[in-house]
């Protein structure tokens, strides 16, 4: 049974950060793509940052995020992270980890997997 748990989320002042962790299982994790979506009340689905199959690869962000936010993953526990710096009130969302098989994955259709997503909330 696959399991994506997405943890970190929280209430921040603007300006600050936060770390949001994914804990994968029931797939081969090394072997996908993963993937960081948010979603903004009364907005779509957007795609935030990737990261490629193996430790150290290539990477993809959405470009408002670019030098703010940073994805890695762990291929020993099965996990993936993205640290969040310098927040602003329109990160504000849920954010949803997800895995795909394909390289760069930037819509959320090309995605297999997802979590349940947790909260960020950037307050001004």
């Amino acid at each position: 049974q696959v399991q994506l748990v997405e943890s970190g989320g929280g209430l921040v002042q603007a300006g600050g950060s936060l770390r949001l962790s994914c804990a994968a299982s029931g797939y081969a994790f090394n072997r996908y793509a993963m993937g960081w979506f948010r979603q903004a009340p009364g907005k779509e689905r957007e795609f935030v940052a990737a990261i490629r199959w193996s430790e150290g690869t290539s990477t993809a962000y959405k470009d408002s995020v670019k030098g703010r936010f940073t994805i890695s993953r762990d291929n020993t526990k099965n996990t993936v992270d993205l640290e969040m710096n310098s927040l602003k009130p329109e990160d504000t969302g849920v954010y949803y980890c997800a895995a795909t098989e394909r390289w760069v994955g930037r819509r959320s259709d090309e995605y297999d997997y997802w979590g349940q997503g947790t909260q960020v909330t950037v307050s001004s």
